[in-house]
């Protein structure tokens, strides 16, 4: 079957072959688990983790490694097991890799099935942004009335973030690097829009903080007495370097944690599922910046490098 390889970050090419992180080639086809079924891809996500994955800035997880965690298709063979959708349903799934191919084997737990009323399109763009901003929200607790901080709002997971925390009476003060790929952020119910976050005011209760570098840091000032600042991501690319001594700068009994979504739970099917919920009753509303056929992969992967992509990207399979 066809899927999209991987290329190495340090490997020699020739002169006239333009420079790509992944590309189009053969792979033999998903052997499933007693306990997995193969989807038949139409759709699929690209995320900032697999770009930096691809361009060796985090380790790749394994010896054969394909990118691809975020997908949505139909069902061509059920589990053995009996678990699971049956053949010919549609479904959302987020297996642990290899979903930027034709065909891809995923855990039955790892899968929702999809209504009528949402496509494939729509569906692919929700499960590692639409998980992850469920679970960081529970890592926050309660939200109603709270003031929350967060930062590199603008790609996926920042718009769901929003729009929940939102929904659920926090007042979100979003930080996007420019008004106008934060603009769409108010229309989801943030009360505030920032371009950098030295202009964020606060205190904030909750800072969400993914951009690392001096950002973690100032957007540490920021929390109230007692606030919660959760670090999830280093979008930026700059590592964070924190002395001890600043805690006495800014807020007292302020308070960090490490935020990694897929510690929550082993299995993703119950948050796919409720995503799928709320956005069939009109209550979430994915943001797709881009749409295009999978032989595009490798320049929607530039883009998203060079973060002219406002939400998610997603690529179909024809």
């Amino acid at each position: 079957m066809k899927a999209l390889l991987p290329v190495s970050p340090t490997a020699v090419r020739a002169p006239d072959v333009p420079e790509a992180p992944v590309v189009l080639g053969d792979t033999p086809e998903p052997e499933p688990h007693d306990d997995e079924l193969v989807l038949a891809v139409e759709a699929y996500s690209v995320n900032r983790g697999e770009t930096f994955q691809l361009d060796g800035r985090l380790d790749r997880p394994w010896p054969g490694w394909r990118p691809g965690k975020d997908v949505a298709g139909t069902v061509i063979r059920a589990a053995a097991d009996g678990t699971g959708p049956a053949v010919g349903a549609r479904v959302v799934a987020h297996p642990p890799a290899s979903g930027w191919a034709e065909r891809v084997a995923v855990p039955t737990t790892h899968t929702a099935e999809l209504p009528d009323s949402i496509d494939v399109v729509t569906a692919a763009a929700l499960p590692l942004a639409g998980i992850t901003a469920l679970r960081l929200l529970r890592a926050a607790g309660p939200v109603a009335g709270r003031r929350l901080l967060l930062t590199g709002a603008s790609g996926g997971v920042g718009h769901y973030v929003t729009e929940l925390a939102a929904s659920s009476g926090a007042a979100v003060t979003a930080v996007s690097a420019s008004a106008e790929r934060g603009a769409r952020l108010l229309e989801l119910g943030a009360v505030e829009l920032v371009t950098s976050v030295e202009q964020a005011t606060g205190p904030y209760d909750v800072v969400l903080e993914s951009v690392g570098g001096t950002s973690l840091r100032t957007a540490l000032t920021r929390l109230a007495p007692g606030g919660l600042l959760v670090w999830f991501g280093q979008a930026g690319g700059a590592p964070v370097t924190l002395d001890f001594f600043d805690f006495f700068k800014g807020p007292r009994q302020a308070r960090i944690a490490h935020f990694d979504y897929t510690l929550s739970d082993a299995s993703y099917g119950d948050d796919l599922a409720t995503l799928v919920r709320l956005v069939s009753a009109g209550r979430l509303h994915p943001e797709i910046g881009t749409v295009r056929d999978w032989s595009r992969t490798a320049d929607v992967i530039a883009e998203l490098r060079n973060r002219q992509v406002r939400g998610n990207a997603i690529l179909t399979v024809g």
